[in-house]
């Protein structure tokens, strides 16, 4: 296990880290089934913090994977093996969502993400083993992790066993994440990894996919919901519609500025980029849950006020906004994201639910839809322009 050429042409996802991908599909729907639950409720704000907890065990256990895997995949029996057990962890992990979602029980969760530790500290092992230029690295990374999977279990236990009080909970877990934050930067002081930064913004562009596939797949169980109730009429169909142009016009604003060359010159912002992800891909999965309760729980009553229906899709939105600005800013040199065109619409998308009493949630989502194609557009415009410009040709309005 010799560390891979950072610069290595025609570097690209492999077909194990494809299908170490599928089994955080299963994760990621149940998280956001689950949360989509609380929000039909009328308990959305509750849910948030179990919803970010679970979903930065899933975020975490795949970053992990993903940057040693562009620096160390072998491909070879052994690590094929231990990838596996590490998906098994996923697994597990995804199983113990509704328990963690409903009575804040993380046991599952918290075996689940030990199964995936102990797969991942046997790969720096092993690497430890056969790289000694990067032994130091190697081997502060299993230690890092081992101590930090003591520490969750710790928390599991004296929680449960009331050795700690109930709302002690979440302090150590913020404590412990911001400890799980730091293992890489305290790791590679000593030597970097030779992650390939091509590589690192593919399987980031392919995480995206698949969050957004998940915002596909929570819309359509909305549908089916309101298929079976028979609320099939024209907010309906206004909220299905503009769901799918809204995530469709999300998905064109992340591929706009592709990272690969950024992370190439500026690898020393790599952590802000790539911990800045861990907000970007919760807030699509979010917009999933939100999407699913807008569109089944539309044209009758429920729990949820319009008000708290709009903003379920409008806080996601305007976060993702936000954040893929500030990701996109640090790693390329001229930005073809305008800051100030990116945070006015944020701002526009975050004030539409308040109109969702009058004008109802349909209006809401097709609204904040709409503000996002015309923020695709101006992009692409101002993008097509600064190209002319450079070249030194007019810039016609299109």
């Amino acid at each position: 296990m010799s560390a891979r050429a950072v610069d290595e042409p025609h570097r690209a996802a492999s077909q194990l880290e494809l299908l170490f991908d599928l089994t955080f599909v299963v994760a990621v729907a149940a998280v956001t089934a689950q949360f989509a639950h609380e929000i039909a409720a009328g308990h959305g704000l509750a849910g948030v913090v179990p919803f970010l907890q679970v979903f930065f065990a899933i975020w975490w256990a795949w970053m992990n994977f993903t940057w040693f895997a562009s620096s160390y995949d072998t491909d070879d029996v052994a690590y094929r093996l231990l990838t596996m057990v590490q998906m098994a962890g996923v697994l597990i992990l995804a199983a113990g969502v509704p328990a963690a979602g409903s009575r804040s029980d993380y046991g599952v969760i918290t075996l689940g993400y030990l199964v995936m530790r102990i797969g991942l500290v046997a790969q720096w092992l092993r690497a430890g083993l056969e790289d000694p230029e990067r032994r130091r690295t190697a081997l502060r990374y299993a230690g890092g992790i081992t101590a930090l999977q003591a520490g969750w279990l710790a928390r599991l236990v004296l929680v449960e066993t009331g050795v700690l009080p109930s709302w002690s909970g979440l302090p150590f877990f913020v404590c412990l994440a911001a400890l799980e934050l730091a293992v890489p930067w305290w790791a590679e002081r000593v030597r970097a990894t030779n992650w390939h930064p091509h590589h690192i913004a593919e399987r980031y562009g392919l995480f995206t996919i698949i969050l957004l596939g998940e915002s596909v797949l929570a819309a359509s169980r909305g549908v089916g919901g309101a298929l079976e109730a028979g609320e099939v009429g024209g907010p309906f169909l206004v909220i299905a519609g503009a769901g799918l142009v809204l995530l469709f016009a999300l998905w064109w604003l992340y591929f706009l500025g592709p990272a690969g060359d950024g992370l190439t010159d500026r690898r020393h912002r790599s952590y802000l980029w790539g911990y800045g992800h861990y907000g970007i891909f919760a807030a699509l999965a979010a917009l999933g849950a939100g999407l699913e309760v807008a569109v089944e729980w539309n044209g009758h009553d429920g729990a949820a006020s319009p008000t708290a229906l709009g903003y379920a899709v409008a806080v996601p939105v305007g976060l993702y906004l936000a954040l893929l600005l500030a990701v996109h800013v640090l790693v390329v040199a001229e930005p073809v994201i305008l800051p100030a065109v990116v945070l006015g619409c944020a701002a526009v998308v975050l004030s539409l639910p308040l109109a969702a009493p009058w004008i109802g949630v349909a209006a809401v989502v097709a609204a904040i839809a709409a503000v996002c194609v015309l923020l695709v557009a101006v992009t692409i415009w101002t993008a097509a322009g600064a190209r002319r410009g450079n070249r030194g040709e007019p810039v016609p309005f299109p």
